[in-house]
C-alpha cells in the first residue's frame, strides 16, 4: 500500500491532523491505521475538559501561562507554553465548528471549571466525556473526507528506516529517513508493508506499564518504543504522572475508572481514614495543588496508614448538580454501592499520563526526517516536569496543526521508497504457550510499580533495571524465534518504554515535579532539614 499522508493512530492529535491534511490536499491520500476499534484510544477516556482562555475578561493568556510553568516546574519550554496558550483558542473554537459540544449556562456562555493548578475557571467540558464527545465530532467530520482511509485492526511493528536496507543506523547517523511501517494486519493475520511520503505517529501513552492505570489496554508505548528503535530521540521518560484520584476497587487491575479532577474543582474534599482532611499539611493549595503534590500526599497517608486508599468527600454536593455535571462518575460509584451524598469515593493514585516521549521541535517534527509527533507519544516541551490539568487535549490540536501546517509545506519533493524489502519470518513458529508472554507482562507491571512509582529511590531505580534486563532477553529471544503477534509486540514495546523510564530516572539526581527520590531531597526539604 502507498499512502501520501501516514497517520498511527486515531485519538485527538491524528484526527485533527488527518482532518487538516485533508482539506488542504483534496488530491492526496491520507490513511489513519489504528490496533482496536477507531474510538478506542486515551481521547476517548479523558474526562475532566480542555484548558483554554475563553473568558478575556476574568482571565489572560499570562494567567494561563503562568500556571503551566508553575506546574512544570522549571522544566517548560516557555516558547511552547506561549503557542500552545495562545493558538490554542483558535483550536477550541475550530473543534466546535466541527461539531464538538461543550456545557454550557442557561445564558449561552460557556460553563468553565476550575483544576488543580489553575488561578481561574478556565476548563470547557462536555459532562464528565469530554474526550468521548470531542472524539465523536472528529471521526464524524472525517467520515466526510473521501481522501481519508481509515483502517481499524492494523498493529504496526516498526518505523521503515535505512536499517531495513542493510545499512548502519545509529543516533549519530545524520538525516535518518522514514520510509513508512510494517504492519500487522490483524484481520488478513499478515505482515503487510505501507509507504509513506509523510507519517504522523499519534500513538497515546504507556500508562500500561504499570499496574493501575486510568489509561485503556491499547495504551502500551508503541510509538516512543518503535522510534527508540529507529535510533530517533527520546526526552524525560521519566515524568509519569499518577493521576491522584482514580476509583478504587479491591481486585481491579488493568484499567482504573477515573475521578476526574473537576470533582475537587467543584468542592471535592480529600479525606484519610481518620476522616480528617488532610491536604492542607502538604499544600496552601489544599485539594486544588497541582497533581504531583496531591498524588504524594494520598501517597504518604496511605503508607502512614497501612491502606489502599484515602477518600473522595462529595456528601455535601447537591445530587442534582453532580449528576448533571459528572452523570458517568455517579452512575459507576452507584453501581458498586456508593451513593455520594452518603458516602465517601474511595480513591488511589493511578498512572495517568506521560510528560516526556518522543522529542519535537514547535512544528512536531522529529529528529527523523518526514515523521512527525504530536498528543501524548510526543515531548514539545509544554509539561516540563508535570502537567497542568486539562492541558493535553490542547496540546495535541495545537501540535496536530502545526504538524498539520509543517508537512504540507514539505510534501512536495519527497518521493516513495520503492526498493524496500518486505518483511521477513522465515524460521519462525507459532508460540508454544501464552504464559510466556503473558506472566512477563505481570512481572513488567509489578517491578515498575513498585520500584518506579511516585516515589522513587537509587536502590528501587537499580533493582528495576536488573530486571528488565532479564525481561528484556527473555523476550527479545522469543521475538527471534516465534510468529509476530501484537501480544509480544505490545510486551517488546513496553520493556522498552520501562527501561526509558528507568534510565531516565536514573539520570535524574534530583526530585523535580513527578520524579521523586528520597536520596535528593527537594530544595525546601533540605532547608527544612538543616533548620532541624
Amino acid at each position: 500500500m502507498q499512502t501520501d499522508f501516514l497517520v498511527i493512530g486515531s485519538g485527538i492529535a491524528g484526527l485533527t491532523y488527518a482532518l487538516k491534511v485533508a482539506e488542504a490536499c483534496p488530491d492526496k491520500t491520507i490513511t489513519i491505521l489504528t490496533k482496536t476499534q477507531s474510538d478506542e484510544t486515551n481521547t476517548k477516556y479523558a474526562q475532566g475538559g480542555i484548558a483554554g482562555v475563553m473568558d478575556p475578561e476574568q482571565d489572560s493568556f499570562e494567567k494561563h501561562i503562568e500556571d503551566t510553568l508553575v506546574a512544570g516546574d522549571g522544566l517548560c519550554n516557555r516558547r511552547v507554553v506561549e503557542i500552545v496558550v495562545k493558538e490554542g483558542v483558535q483550536r477550541i473554537e475550530e473543534i466546535i465548528s466541527w461539531g464538538a459540544q461543550f456545557d454550557k449556562e442557561s445564558d449561552g456562555d460557556y460553563k468553565l471549571g476550575k483544576e488543580g493548578g489553575h488561578s481561574e475557571y478556565r476548563i470547557l467540558h462536555h459532562k464528565d466525556v469530554t474526550g468521548r464527545e470531542m472524539e465523536r465530532a472528529l471521526l464524524a467530520a472525517i467520515a466526510k473526507r473521501p481522501n481519508i482511509r481509515l483502517i481499524s485492526h492494523c498493529f504496526v511493528i516498526d518505523i521503515i528506516t535505512q536499517h531495513h536496507l542493510g545499512y548502519l543506523v545509529t543516533k549519530s547517523t545524520p538525516d535518518i529517513e522514514c520510509y513508512g511501517v510494517y504492519v500487522l494486519n490483524l484481520v488478513s493475520n499478515k505482515i503487510e508493508k505501507i509507504l509513506a511520503k509523510i507519517t504522523l505517529l499519534a500513538t497515546g501513552g504507556n500508562g500500561q506499564v504499570y499496574r493501575s492505570t486510568t489509561n485503556p489496554a491499547i495504551a502500551t508505548g508503541d510509538g516512543v518504543a518503535m522510534v527508540y528503535r529507529a535510533k530517533g530521540r527520546i526526552e524525560n521518560m521519566e515524568f509519569i504522572q499518577f493521576h491522584p484520584t482514580a476509583l478504587y476497587e479491591p481486585g481491579i487491575r488493568g484499567q482504573n475508572f477515573l475521578i476526574t479532577e473537576a470533582v475537587r474543582g467543584d468542592g471535592g474534599i480529600l479525606r484519610n481514614h481518620a476522616g480528617e482532611a488532610f491536604m492542607e499539611k502538604y499544600d496552601q493549595r489544599k485539594d486544588l495543588a497541582p497533581r504531583d503534590i496531591v498524588a504524594r500526599a494520598i501517597d504518604n497517608e496511605m503508607k502512614v496508614a497501612g491502606t489502599e486508599h484515602v477518600f473522595l468527600d462529595c456528601r455535601h454536593f447537591s445530587r442534582e448538580k453532580f449528576v448533571e455535571h459528572f452523570p458517568n462518575i455517579y452512575a459507576k460509584c452507584l453501581s458498586i454501592g456508593i451513593d455520594i451524598t452518603q458516602h465517601m469515593i474511595p480513591v488511589t493514585p493511578a498512572a495517568h499520563y506521560s510528560c516526556g516521549g518522543i522529542k519535537t521541535d514547535e512544528h512536531g517534527r522529529t529528529s527523523i526526517k518526514h515523521l512527525y509527533a504530536a498528543g501524548e507519544c510526543a515531548s514539545t516541551g509544554l509539561h516540563g516536569a508535570n502537567r497542568l490539568a486539562s492541558n493535553s487535549l490542547l496540546e495535541a490540536m495545537v501540535f496536530a496543526h502545526r504538524s498539520y501546517l509543517d508537512a504540507v509545506q514539505k510534501i512536495g519533493p519527497v518521493t516513495y521508497r520503492e526498493d524496500l524489502p518486505d518483511w521477513k519470518a522465515d524460521g519462525t513458529n507459532a508460540p508454544k504457550e501464552m504464559i510466556l508472554i503473558t506472566q512477563s507482562v505481570k512481572e513488567l507491571k509489578l517491578l515498575m510499580s513498585d520500584y518506579v512509582g511516585i516515589v522513587r529511590n537509587n536502590e528501587r531505580l537499580h533493582r528495576a533495571m536488573k530486571r528488565l534486563d532479564l525481561l528484556y532477553e527473555e523476550s527479545e529471544s522469543l521475538y527471534e524465534r516465534t510468529v509476530v503477534s501484537p501480544q509480544l509486540c505490545e510486551l517488546r514495546n513496553m520493556i522498552t518504554v520501562a527501561y526509558l523510564i528507568v534510565k531516565c530516572a536514573e539520570f535524574r539526581h534530583e526530585s523535580r515535579g513527578l520524579h521523586y527520590n528520597t536520596d535528593y531531597p527537594t530544595k525546601s526539604e533540605m532547608i527544612q532539614n538543616i533548620v532541624l
